[in-house]
């Protein structure tokens, strides 16, 4: 057995029926040229053969029926990867629709604690001859970006690669060697960040609080996807040219990410007004940010996410107005985060979420604001065109975690020359979901014709 990081361990104490735990991506794919009917079968039966596991795939709570299982990995030492890589078919007439809503089901489902904490479906049956597949994996092992590197790992540049490596053979690429610290320099190193503590503190509450500049828990209105959730999920995906983002951020002297969430805030002003439901007050986003360092190109497991909060300028009509508020909010967040050591960060990080932590006691959501409204996180994929044993990979489409008082998740990622967004919402909470889709479709076009 081995011990959990406390992070780990969280992420299994607080998963209950209604909070399932895992990140999810669903990957579309063109066949090869030439394939045939049997081209998905033969490639399960291929990659089943390939039986070497690497550890985080063989990992399980040690005791999954008690407190216990929340302190110590166990190991499965024969997995059975029969259960885990999973071959499925649509119902008819085997439009994206039927494919969302099986992803849907797929992603409101509990892992299995007495097995290694993933799964993937691997999916055939679509009308226009592409294919799907479905892979799950608990945040207690991987968190997004981990997830999204680790996929990209087992997928080639080159169409003619007929050898993927699985995604359950942990692939990594080595880090470069570093000379070992001592106890007594390790000691001093974290004693002089927490030195640093006041003084930060201080600064952070400047900004926040005299000059008014940075975005703090609290602050976001009560809304109606601020609630308690169920368990179901609903599911929804779509792509838009990078271009597009990119031609607004040129010309508006912001960054694709500023883009993207002005373009989310127009999304969910629309959506809010359509269901009567539009706060006086703007929305606020959490926005994960990766705390890895830039020379970290691994495909790194585990969790290292920070997070800085967006004014998303929902209040504004205007869409050119909207992106300012938006692009300004998140230069003041980032500013700051640059000018702390990375356990500030970390710290700063936790209190912006620290709210979270009790949202599932009873009565804490429906008394008090929310300490944000939605999590808008966009993780960094492939920027080429990538084949996965020969298939053309069309999209990647992520799938989140939703709690008590956050009903609704979305999260892009950019994909060669496309933004694919996964939007995760509670099935009881968000109603008409895919309606989302259309209003950022619209929202991206009002920002087009404001900017350019």
């Amino acid at each position: 057995m081995a011990l959990m990081p406390v992070t780990d361990s969280m992420f299994l104490f607080v998963e209950s029926r209604e909070h399932p735990m895992h990140v999810g991506g669903l990957q579309l794919f063109r066949k090869p040229e030439g394939a045939d009917d049997d081209f998905l079968r033969g490639l399960r039966e291929d990659m089943l053969k390939k039986t070497e596991v690497g550890p985080l795939f063989r990992r399980r709570p040690a005791n999954p029926v008690s407190s216990a299982g929340y302190l110590a990995w166990g190991e499965d030492t024969d997995v059975d990867l029969d259960y885990h890589f999973r071959h499925s078919a649509l119902p008819q007439p085997g439009r994206v629709r039927e494919l969302l809503e099986l992803t849907s089901r797929w992603h409101s489902i509990l892992l299995d604690r007495h097995r290694p904490l993933w799964e993937i479906h691997l999916v055939e049956g679509m009308r226009d001859g592409r294919f799907a597949m479905f892979s799950k994996i608990h945040h207690a092992l991987m968190d997004g970006v981990a997830a999204l590197r680790h996929l990209q790992s087992t997928l080639s540049p080159d169409p003619d690669d007929l050898d993927c490596p699985t995604q359950w053979t942990q692939t990594t690429t080595p880090r470069q060697s570093r000379a070992p610290r001592s106890p007594a320099d390790s000691l001093r190193g974290a004693l002089a960040q927490l030195a640093g503590l006041a003084p930060a503190a201080l600064k952070v509450a400047n900004e926040a609080f005299h000059e008014r500049r940075l975005t703090m828990p609290m602050q976001a209105p009560k809304t109606m996807l601020n609630v308690p959730i169920g368990g179901a999920r609903r599911f929804a995906a779509q792509s838009w040219p990078l271009e597009r983002v990119r031609a607004i951020a040129s010309a508006t002297g912001t960054s694709r990410n500023d883009v993207v969430l002005a373009m989310c805030g127009g999304a969910l002003r629309d959506y809010l007004i359509e269901q009567a439901a539009l706060p006086a007050d703007p929305l606020i986003a959490m926005v994960p940010v990766s705390m890895r360092g830039v020379s970290d190109t691994s495909a790194a497991t585990g969790n290292r996410i920070g997070a800085v909060l967006c004014n998303l300028g929902t209040h504004l009509s205007d869409p050119a107005e909207r992106l300012g508020g938006v692009h300004r909010s998140m230069r003041d967040a980032k500013r700051i985060f640059k000018e702390l050591t990375p356990l500030q960060a970390l710290l700063l990080s936790a209190v912006n979420v620290a709210q979270l932590g009790i949202s599932t006691v009873p009565g804490v959501v429906g008394n008090t604001r929310p300490p944000f409204n939605l999590v808008i996180s966009n993780v960094p994929g492939p920027r080429q065109q990538m084949y996965w044993n020969g298939a053309k990979l069309d999209g990647i489409y992520p799938a989140s975690v939703l709690l008590d008082g956050q009903a609704l998740n979305i999260t892009l990622t950019n994909n060669n020359d496309s933004l694919d967004f996964g939007i995760t919402g509670c099935r009881r909470s968000v109603p008409h979901l895919q309606r989302l889709l259309l209003h950022l479709d619209t929202s991206l076009a009002e920002l087009e014709h404001a900017t350019l």
